[in-house]
């Protein structure tokens, strides 16, 4: 297919969470200007709790007049994830730039790498047209159906749910902060006896360390525990890590991929995976970063191909009729 020219953002809304991992106001008021000297119109909204971002999208998006087609999150995976829930059902209105200022930004790394956001941001705003280094992207996300909330990054059962919980209490900040909670948590953490089904094929029962489904190949920002994934090939992965793996090492394995292929791994793609605790307890469970306590033994995830409108890099090579 011939390249098209992207559509150039003009009004844009900056959700900034004050509660995020490496939040800062200069961070805020850096985007603010930058939106400022390219878009006709530029709306900051600090976020005040749990829900807000999403309210605040699905607010801006709903205007008759001035609605925003650019939403710019600056924030961790978890404030992205809200705003992913009230970007999707807005059907293409708006497309999501994200700014990394949380704990582990995967969000932001699975999309630009290790780029600094100044030079993505200003790509969107500036260089969006055929030849330039930033282009619209669907991507695909998971729905968690027990809570019909949409998965942006992944999500992940086990050791690096409960990982979570320990970083609550570290006096440090960004990847680090993750870093140091997911080895302490690994340390002394205890297999849950688990169930893993895709597409009704079951691919790993026993005690289970972790099982992850995604989406973006990075948790922390750091521990690519999804090295094979694809963010628009219309399937979701799983990686699932049993006992054959200690705990303990799993931070070392997955920082370089090294757990893929061993015995202890199971890898697989799908369009619907269950994931489940089989003692009936309540399944350790994060989604995007957040920890999702209201879940029970279950959680199944169904794929949504092409669902979320995405600024992301151009391809490297033109596309061609």
């Amino acid at each position: 297919m011939a390249a098209t020219a992207a559509p150039v953002p003009t009004r844009a809304l900056v959700l900034a969470n004050p509660a995020s991992g490496s939040h800062s106001p200069e961070l805020v008021e850096q985007v603010r200007q930058l939106c400022d000297s390219y878009l006709e119109r530029t709306e900051v909204h600090p976020t005040t709790g749990p829900g807000d971002a999403t309210v605040a999208v699905r607010r801006a998006l709903e205007r008759h007049t001035g609605a925003p087609d650019l939403v710019v999150v600056i924030g961790g995976d978890g404030t992205v994830r809200e705003a992913v829930q009230g970007l999707v059902p807005a059907s293409g209105r708006a497309t999501l730039a994200v700014v990394p200022g949380g704990t582990g930004n995967s969000g932001y790394k699975m999309l630009w790498g290790d780029r600094p956001w100044t030079e993505s941001l200003k790509a969107i705003l500036t260089d969006s047209g055929i030849g330039g280094s930033a282009r619209p992207r669907r991507l695909d996300l998971a729905r968690l159906a027990e809570t019909r909330q949409y998965v942006y990054l992944g999500a992940c059962s086990g050791v690096i749910a409960d990982a979570l919980i320990t970083a609550r209490d570290l006096p440090l900040t960004g990847r680090e902060r993750y870093a140091r909670a997911f080895a302490d948590t690994a340390a002394g953490y205890a297999p849950y006896p688990g169930r893993v089904t895709v597409d009704g094929r079951v691919v790993h029962e026993g005690p289970t360390v972790l099982a992850n489904v995604g989406g973006g190949p990075y948790r922390g920002g750091r521990f690519n525990v999804l090295p094979d994934s694809l963010l628009d090939d219309g399937l979701l992965d799983v990686c699932v890590i049993g006992d054959g793996i200690a705990a303990a090492d799993v931070p070392r394995l997955t920082l370089t991929a090294a757990h893929i292929g061993h015995p202890a791994t199971r890898y697989a793609r799908g369009r619907t995976i269950t994931v489940e605790r089989t003692d009936g307890r309540r399944l350790p469970l994060e989604h995007d970063g957040e920890y999702q306590h209201g879940i029970g033994s279950t959680a199944t995830f169904e794929v949504l191909p092409g669902a979320l409108p995405v600024w992301a890099p151009a391809p490297d090579r033109p596309e061609t009729p």
